[in-house]
């Protein structure tokens, strides 16, 4: 098919029934959007034909790129093989099999044990499942309420909407009363005028004065990114995440680590949560571990909440039809392995990532830029009208907007979040690729300040 030559139809029928996650419908069906027609390496395409830089890796996913031909190839193989079984009523795949003890594999040791579903917003809800059922084994059913962070996105289900943060999710939908959110550790929004370490304390501090009104006896666990991605890649201060694991351990409090932007290299190591020496119980993972070629998330469980699963009778009474599908493991399976062959981690920690982090770093003078802010290969972009006041360069975010649609019109694909321009290229970068976003983004930083008279 001439995918060019039919792209207005396709636009129309695209706006005229499909609707978009986290769109405006009305906007949409009047205004459209692009269509995406191919990909390779680490740049899109439009059907018109415009090429972008991916600054994002796809929606924080697509680690490796474009073009890994050993992904396809496993999933094809799979497909012609198993296409489809489910993993109820004691039944397995081999992918899924080997999938489980790969993640294992590369997990600290404490976990062993693995729950499959297909999103992070499932994983997240099989967490409240798993955190119950832990509790209920042990005689403890009151213990039921979850911490979680302002401004934190932990997805889109109504249970996975209501552990996040963010205002618009909760203001429209009825959600679950048993969740309840502490300050985000954002120094540069919320704290600006302490010391970055004392800040740190304070809010992480917060989670003990929280579980002190609650009742330690009615908290079951604490749910944070290690970074929080989606609310801006907000970086924590280096005193906030030891004070929370203390508080955790002290307090008898399940600590969940959403590590579905984090994991899979993103922050330097395998985990956000080695790279903040967190010790989790339960780690969640999605997006990366099939370089977004398959839809495949799930819940990496310690030993010490599975022991306590493992020795109680009764089924655990939750579970999702493409748990563990075959296919998708296959593509979980094929990334890990170009992961660790290839060294990917280590190598972009050693060589991409700081340079990446370097080139950003020379966007702090800007006149627009309020903050640089990035650990590994994520980062954020603050756009300010007045630097010392840290007023935001417009209203309800249009600085930002008209920025990241600047860059998009420059060939450059990031995302717009609050007053921040954020991105996360992929890991398989090369140094002059990272001079390429850096450049572009320069560029739409100075179409922006000349747009708004500064």
């Amino acid at each position: 098919m001439n995918m060019q030559a039919n792209t207005g139809n396709l636009k129309q029928l695209d706006q005229s029934h499909h609707l978009h996650p986290f769109t405006d419908f009305k906007d949409y069906a009047t205004n459209g959007g692009r269509v995406m027609s191919r990909a390779e390496h680490i740049y899109i395409y439009t059907a018109e034909g415009h090429k972008m830089l991916d600054g994002m890796s796809g929606l924080w996913c697509c680690n490796l790129g474009y073009s890994q031909r050993s992904i396809v190839d496993a999933v094809t193989e799979q497909l012609g093989q198993l296409p489809y079984y489910n993993n109820f009523f004691q039944c397995s795949n081999q992918p899924a099999i080997e999938l489980a003890k790969a993640l294992v594999d590369i997990t600290p040791e404490r976990f062993n044990h693995v729950f499959f579903t297909n999103s992070g917003s499932e994983a997240n809800d099989t967490n409240l499942r798993l955190v119950s059922r832990y509790y209920q084994c042990q005689g403890r059913p009151e213990k039921k309420l979850i911490i979680s962070r302002k401004n934190a996105y932990h997805g889109s289900t109504i249970a996975a909407a209501c552990l996040g943060g963010m205002g618009p999710m909760h203001e429209q939908t009825n959600g679950i009363d048993y969740v309840h959110h502490i300050e985000q550790p954002h120094w540069f929004e919320v704290g600006p005028d302490e010391d970055p370490n004392e800040f740190g304390l304070r809010v992480a501090r917060q989670l003990e004065e929280k579980i002190d009104e609650l009742g330690e006896e009615n908290v079951a666990a604490f749910i944070a990114e290690p970074v929080q991605g989606a609310g801006g890649v907000i970086i924590p201060p280096d005193s906030y995440w030891p004070e929370v694991q203390r508080i955790c351990n002290e307090r008898d409090i399940l600590l969940i680590a959403d590590e579905v932007i984090c994991g899979f290299g993103r922050t330097g190591q395998w985990w956000g949560s080695e790279t903040y020496g967190i010790e989790p119980d339960l780690m969640t993972f999605a997006k990366a571990v099939t370089n977004g070629f398959q839809p495949l998330g799930g819940v990496m469980v310690a030993d010490k909440v599975a022991d306590v699963l493992l020795a109680h009778e009764g089924e655990f009474a939750h579970g999702l039809t493409y748990s563990g599908h075959p296919a998708a493991a296959a593509a979980g399976l094929a990334t890990l392995n170009i992961l660790k062959e290839g060294n990917v981690i280590a190598d972009a920690a050693a060589n991409i990532a700081p340079h990446f982090q370097r080139r950003l770093q020379e966007l702090a003078d800007h006149k627009i830029v309020g903050q640089v802010r990035g650990r590994g290969m994520f980062a954020a972009v603050e756009l300010v009208k007045d630097k010392s006041s840290r007023e935001p360069l417009a209203a309800e975010s249009a600085g930002a907007l008209f920025c990241r649609n600047t860059a998009n019109e420059l060939g450059l694909m990031v995302r717009q979040t609050g007053n921040a321009m954020i991105m996360a290229p992929p890991l398989i970068c090369s140094t002059s690729e990272i001079d390429s976003l850096i450049d572009m983004l320069g560029q739409a930083l100075d179409v922006t300040a000349k747009h708004y008279g500064i």
